[in-house]
């Protein structure tokens, strides 16, 4: 058996010592990489992700390609619509674990939304998709 652990580094991140990208999957977010794609080789990655303020999301369905894919909400909200599920508010304390290839699509957020992210691989592929039926 493999485990996981045999490749993974220390890492420590820091809120004071971080910054926030713009470059991600969606422009009307900013991304905050946490150090974990590096310590895992890549097997995970997490990011704290929040809203640029004044900023609308385009609300366009998508999927991922991957193994694993967890939100949790730290500050403000956020709505999300989930094949099969409906819409969904997450609020501050919410997480959601989305199934690998469900449909899915940011509907609308506050100004001050924040949530980590936590999805492995770290990197992968997203598909823009029709809205299911």
């Amino acid at each position: 058996m493999t485990r996981l652990w045999k490749n993974q580094a220390f890492t420590i991140a820091h809120a004071d010592e971080g910054k926030f990208e713009g470059a991600g999957l969606r422009p009307f977010f900013e991304y905050r990489q946490l150090g974990i794609k590096e310590a895992t080789k890549g097997q995970f990655g997490a990011h704290v992700i929040r809203a640029v303020p004044g900023m609308e999301s385009p609300a366009s369905w998508h999927s991922h390609t991957l193994d694993f894919q967890m939100v949790y909400v730290t500050r403000g909200w956020v709505v999300f619509e989930y094949e099969g599920q409906g819409e969904h508010m997450l609020r501050e304390g919410s997480c959601v674990l989305q199934p690998p290839g469900i449909k899915h699509r940011e509907v609308r957020h506050s100004d001050d939304m924040e949530l980590i992210e936590i999805v492995s691989p770290a990197e992968f592929e997203t598909t823009n998709e029709d809205a299911p039926e």
